[in-house]
């Protein structure tokens, strides 16, 4: 989180990568899926919609589950099958094709295992927070989502290849453009 991980997709993708990113289906998901609307609002009521409107604000559902471990678990248990179910379909549908798959929580979900290499785009922590605040991120919303992700150092060293990105986005994309050129074999 705040590493660079978008950075790096948007270079994959002008290397012509196709690229399936989490975090964009489970924004499709709240915006499309009546089932999962149905359900968090079932759950959460009003507390987690845009004044006078059913509709969902993201913002208000993070700071529920954010801040309860149990509430994020039932969230994750309906969203993390249908991403999964999204992200597979896809790939499975054009096998042919070179895929990036975006997944934030790969580790922590034992997703590991379905890739055939796993990237890991590294920052120093001050940067990290800094690019999450300008997000709009408290530091105690920093800390609670960084609570339910392993450790940067972990995810390193399990990690096939690693990518630095402190630097310029020049310095990241050198380092995904040589990157590219050694998975493809060119």
């Amino acid at each position: 989180m705040g590493c660079g991980k978008s950075s790096a997709v948007a270079i994959f993708r002008e290397l012509g990568f196709a690229v399936i990113e989490s975090d964009a289906i489970v924004r499709q998901l709240w915006d499309t899926d009546a089932e999962v609307q149905k359900a968090a609002l079932a759950r959460w009521g009003n507390a987690i919609t845009v004044s006078n409107s059913q509709q969902i604000d993201r913002r208000k559902v993070a700071a529920v589950v954010f801040g309860d471990t149990k509430e994020l678990d039932w969230l994750e248990g309906i969203l993390h099958p249908r991403v999964s179910k999204l992200w597979r379909g896809t790939v499975a549908a054009e096998p042919q094709k070179d895929w990036v798959v975006e997944i934030p929580l790969l580790y922590e979900k034992n997703l590991a295992s379905d890739f055939n290499f796993t990237l890991c785009i590294t920052s120093s922590p001050a940067l990290q927070a800094k690019r999450l605040a300008a997000r709009g991120l408290s530091p105690a919303d920093i800390a609670a989502r960084q609570a339910r992700q392993w450790p940067l150092q972990q995810k390193i060293d399990r990690a096939d290849f690693v990518a630095l990105n402190d630097g310029s986005l020049n310095f990241l994309r050198q380092q995904i453009v040589q990157l590219a050129a050694r998975l493809r074999g060119t």
